[in-house]
């Protein structure tokens, strides 16, 4: 059960309606890719999910390396999330009934029978933040003045690290 101090009440508070996440993985060189991702749920066990295709060209880099980063920015709100964990790629159909919604249909027209559609789970390690928390009108007012006096910029914002 999770409480409101729970680093996944935050994390899943803070990714909740910023749908689209940038999933990076480590090729077969050992170069970093990234690609946006929907995330469909933040689970009380500390997993982030999203559906996948089988046909996707980095499943190979997730099996290899398996520790990935998933970020998400709402730039409007200037809320910022990176999260690390560890990828596993599988075939769950009651975890992708349980997930889906009308929103993924286009990707797998056949809905949960798609032969296509797996499930990308990412077991969340940690996650770092930043979250302004004030308006855009305050956030301007302290860095110009920053810029003026010459100081790094005071209580524009909240930056910390959670883990699960």
């Amino acid at each position: 059960m999770t409480t409101q101090n729970d680093p996944l009440v935050k994390i899943r508070d803070m990714t909740k309606d910023v749908k689209f996440g940038m999933f990076t993985t480590v090729d077969e060189n050992n170069r970093l890719s990234s690609r946006p991702l929907t995330s469909q749920q933040v689970d009380d066990a500390g997993n982030m999910w999203f559906f996948i295709s089988d046909e996707a060209n980095y499943l190979d880099a997730v099996r290899q390396h398996p520790e990935v980063n998933v970020s998400f920015a709402d730039v409007d709100d200037s809320l910022y999330i990176s999260i690390s964990g560890r990828a596993e790629i599988l075939r769950d159909r009651q975890k992708a009934e349980e997930l889906w919604n009308i929103m993924v249909k286009p990707w797998f027209p056949e809905g949960v029978d798609d032969p296509h559609l797996m499930l990308l789970k990412v077991q969340i390690h940690a996650a770092e933040y930043w979250d302004s928390g004030s308006s855009k009108m305050t956030q301007l007012f302290a860095m110009a003045k920053a810029a003026i006096t010459g100081e790094q910029p005071k209580n524009i914002g909240e930056h910390g690290t959670l883990r699960p």
